[in-house]
């Protein structure tokens, strides 16, 4: 990625120039992408029946990646993953996405990548060995479980029904939660429950297993798809006994928990989904190439022209929110606002990105001969997922009226 610009913020560069490391990590992800990947996506017996990459296919490809060095990049080297910085992670993870299979395929992929993160920031090294190393070396897969049913908590975690009654060194879990993505196939869960009444330190996340009794999955919920690993599902606890050793952080701590997670999580989120989009257009301008019509090539018309570049300005803009929003989270900060523009302007770009590429590639964008109708029904829930556009449009709004002017400071 260029340089865009050489400011002193903080006493620390904002300079998007890509280190040599991260350049050669980059183009070592695109090979494996062209090479492996998207002539996997060709074949029909790679997909599962929820139209994702098959299991047994999948562990073969994570072998691959593993042994040439693209596993866990989020990770600590301590724990075998690759020590990236959020900004070094960006042009990666877009790199990853840019295969309808990608992200998975280098242990990359929501929910495990948000839950990996957050359990190497605030988890005891006990828990870390126990919870977060098996998520890590991809023996076992993850969930987070917070979004529950009206009148429960949805983008407002204040509203959660779900509680957490601390009987001897146990806590009880009663509640029941929905659209709880990868809880399927996921053995270790992050549990977000009521502890008490009070606005701001009334929730606390817990780890649970798969194998422990007094819960259970009451159905996977059908949706539009494609869909993740393990899908999205409806959870029902009724009596889940949870050690008090295994509770995250201090009792009263789980809306400081969602906070640090969702961070990161959304801007990864924004990261893969910038690969899409700009898959979208590679399979646009190829095809506008080499099509002709009334004696012309499409992609010589002006018309054609202009929906390809704006577009195409639509996804760097977004590609540079999002590396901003990367850059302040390695310097410490929460970036809330940053976040939640790259969230919005990413969400509504991989949709604009890949409508325009059906446009202008007919009934054959529309068809399943290419993956763009894959990309389309996947993009729309962008502008849902961890937290619809409209809140955090509310956000910003927010910040705007308690900043002013403020709101664009430089520093």
């Amino acid at each position: 990625m260029a340089a865009i610009c050489n400011h002193l913020y903080r006493d620390k560069k904002l300079d998007f120039t890509l280190s040599e490391e991260t350049e050669q990590l980059r183009v070592k992800i695109r090979r494996f992408v062209d090479e492996t990947l998207i002539p996997l996506e060709k074949q029909p017996d790679s997909y599962d029946e929820h139209e994702n990459i098959a299991p047994a296919l999948l562990k073969t490809v994570q072998q691959q990646a593993r042994a040439q060095g693209l596993w866990s990049l989020q990770m600590p080297l301590a724990r075998g993953g690759r020590g990236l910085s959020m900004a070094q992670m960006a042009p990666c993870y877009e790199e990853m996405n840019r295969s309808l299979f990608g992200p998975v395929v280098f242990n990359s992929a929501a929910p495990d990548d948000g839950n990996m993160m957050v359990l190497e920031k605030v988890a005891t090294e006990a828990q870390k060995t126990r919870w977060l190393q098996p998520i890590v070396d991809g023996t076992v897969r993850s969930s987070f479980v917070m979004t529950e049913p009206a009148p429960g908590s949805g983008s407002d975690p204040s509203m959660m029904q779900t509680t957490a009654t601390r009987e001897g060194n146990d806590w009880v879990i009663r509640g029941r939660k929905h659209f709880i993505t990868g809880a399927g196939v996921a053995s270790h869960f992050i549990l977000m429950a009521r502890t008490s009444d009070d606005s701001r330190k009334g929730l606390t996340a817990f780890l649970f297993h798969r194998d422990d009794p007094g819960w259970e999955i009451a159905r996977r919920i059908p949706i539009m798809g494609p869909e993740e690993h393990g899908g999205h599902c409806e959870l029902i606890f009724d009596g889940l006994r949870i050690a008090d050793e295994n509770r995250l952080m201090n009792v009263g701590d789980g809306l400081k928990l969602t906070q640090i997670r969702l961070g990161p999580a959304r801007l990864t989120h924004c990261m893969r989904w910038l690969g899409l989009a700009k898959r979208s257009m590679e399979i646009a301008t190829d095809y506008v190439s080499h099509r002709e019509s009334f004696g012309a090539k499409l992609a010589e018309r002006e018309g054609v022209q202009w929906l390809l570049g704006e577009a195409a300005m639509e996804i760097q803009i977004s590609r540079l929110l999002t590396m901003h929003a990367a850059w302040k989270l390695d310097q410490g900060d929460f970036a809330r606002k940053e976040v939640s523009m790259a969230k919005v302007a990413v969400a509504d770009t991989l949709h604009k990105a890949v409508d325009t590429a059906i446009q202008l590639c007919g009934a054959r964008g529309y068809s399943k001969d290419t993956p763009l109708e894959w990309i389309y029904r996947y993009a729309r829930q962008a502008r849902l997922v961890d937290g619809a556009s409209e809140v955090h449009k509310m956000v910003l709004s927010r910040n705007l009226l308690l900043e002013g002017n403020d709101f664009w400071r430089w520093g």
